[in-house]
């Protein structure tokens, strides 16, 4: 089962970005180009049947299979960057970090207003990037229409977090502590 696969090859991290957070390490993932391609062909499995008209990418880890995810499925992908990277025109949202405070931007022509966007990261953990992801491209007319995760760290309950955007929320693997 992948799930099985995935939680014995992400790492835990501790202390890192700072004591007293256990950072999920998908790094060891992406030396196993089938297992990549194992995520990816899950993901898209799971998305039969729903119109998606873009992938939305949170920076960084975001853009790993978001960008496979959105290649796979024939749609643009759109990065969501932290401020100050996107060399055009940007939309801006600040939010609270677990540790700290953050602001992320996309281009203001990333997309048609109405698209039907799809917003990937690799982790959910508070929920904060992508609420903050979501009000942003919101900003712009999208209609969310789901989240896909590699890990959900079910522990903190950030998923109820999402559902004023979509109720739709796929996670591979799902950490209960």
């Amino acid at each position: 089962m992948l799930e099985k696969r995935l939680k014995t090859i992400i790492r835990d991290i501790p202390d890192f970005p700072q004591p007293g957070i256990v950072f999920k390490d998908i790094t060891p993932i992406l030396k196993d180009q089938q297992l990549c391609g194992e995520i990816v062909d899950k993901l898209v499995e799971h998305l039969q049947g729903i119109e998606i008209d873009a992938i939305a990418g949170v920076e960084s880890r975001g853009f790993l299979f978001g960008m496979l995810l959105a290649n796979r499925l024939g749609v643009p992908f759109i990065p969501v960057r932290k401020q100050g990277k996107l060399p055009f025109k940007t939309i801006s949202e600040s939010y609270k970090l677990e540790y700290g405070q953050a602001t992320i931007e996309v281009h203001e022509d990333a997309f048609a207003p109405g698209s039907k966007i799809l917003v990937h990261d690799d982790l959910l953990a508070t929920g904060g990037t992508v609420v903050a992801t979501s009000k942003l491209l919101e900003k712009l007319g999208a209609d969310i229409i789901g989240y896909a995760f590699i890990i959900s760290l079910d522990f903190l309950q950030s998923e109820g977090r999402l559902t004023r955007f979509s109720d739709r929320v796929i996670s591979l693997v799902r950490f209960d502590s």
